[in-house]
């Protein structure tokens, strides 16, 4: 039988709903470990806390001391595969640092649950369950880190929270899930092509993320400048334009030398320098900025921390965006 360790960090698969007030909060890891029995016919199953913290709570150093468990539990030759319960919130970078700091090996899964353990119809039993049951999975090797989530099985990479509240809420844009789970099988789909490893040391430098929006001007960037930011993600609108009044404070970042990575605010579809006007795709890519490969602007952040972390030169950042 698979040795698999669960690491729980906290958040809704960690948490009891008040029945008065309807107020949901952390309890103890105690809580998790009454699954354990329920899973044992998949794996031989250990669970270790790393911290119990609702995930909008999650710092870099949270995320670096996870890293670094994580590391050595798949480094043990006696351990087969590695779960990681964490709240929906951040889960998604969470699961994406992770990726671009591991080397595809043993599977390493995230997961959560949209409704506490206390709840009708809460989601965290099926979803820890069917997440240790991938970890134990010999399909699952070789994927970079995964998240398991009502049944659907998703890359770091490309999965997203969509919804607020619904337990469907982790979804794949333009690519889907890689596979699928039910009572009695696993089925893969298809793996990612790639895989983007970046091992850096330590989190030491700050990018700021920025949405634009209609009538926006430099004043946002800035700011962000004359705080010593390290770099800049910019939601684009469409395939990647900006206000004119934004204009300035782009060129001023990229005179500086700070980095500026464009995503486009749409939920599908990847930026490009298609419009030649002030402030449109092509005018952006002329004056210096980044295009990101299809990453939405949360995981750009995380990706160009990790980069700038490792290296300041720009054209490496470029090409690992662009590639």
């Amino acid at each position: 039988m698979k040795k698999i360790v669960v690491i729980t960090t906290g958040g809704t698969i960690a948490m009891n709903e008040d029945l008065e007030t309807g107020t949901v909060r952390p309890v103890t890891v105690k809580t998790l470990s009454t699954y354990l029995p329920a899973v044992s016919q998949y794996a031989d199953v250990d669970m270790e806390e790393a911290f119990n913290l609702p995930s909008p709570h999650l710092t870099f150093r949270h995320l670096e001391q996870l890293l670094e468990k994580v590391r050595t539990l798949i480094s043990n030759p006696t351990i087969d595969g590695v779960v990681i319960t964490h709240g929906t919130d951040t889960l998604e970078e969470t699961a994406f640092f992770l990726d671009l700091q591991l080397p595809p090996g043993k599977p390493v899964v995230v997961t959560g649950a949209m409704r506490s353990s206390n709840e009708i119809g809460a989601d965290g039993p099926l979803n820890l369950l069917n997440s240790v049951r991938t970890a134990a999975c010999e399909e699952a090797h070789g994927k970079g880190v995964l998240v398991v989530f009502n049944e659907e099985i998703h890359g770091a990479r490309f999965v997203t929270k969509t919804h607020t509240s619904n337990v469907a809420t982790f979804q794949s844009p333009q690519v889907g899930p890689i596979g699928t789970l039910d009572k009695r099988s696993i089925h893969f789909r298809h793996m990612p092509l790639e895989h983007e490893y970046y091992p850096v040391e330590r989190m030491n430098r700050s990018v700021g993320l920025l949405k634009m929006a209609l009538g926006m001007d430099s004043r946002p960037i800035f700011h962000l400048l004359e705080d010593g930011i390290s770099g800049i993600v910019i939601e684009a609108l469409g395939q990647g334009n900006v206000p004119p009044e934004v204009v300035p404070g782009i060129q001023q970042a990229i005179k500086r030398g700070v980095p500026v990575v464009l995503v486009s605010r749409c939920f599908n579809g990847m930026v490009q320098d298609v419009y030649g006007y002030e402030g449109g795709g092509k005018h952006l890519r002329d004056l210096g900025a980044i295009f990101s490969n299809g990453l939405n602007g949360q995981k750009a952040r995380i990706k160009l921390l990790v980069l700038l972390s490792s290296t300041s030169d720009l054209e490496s950042i470029r090409k690992a965006f662009e590639h």
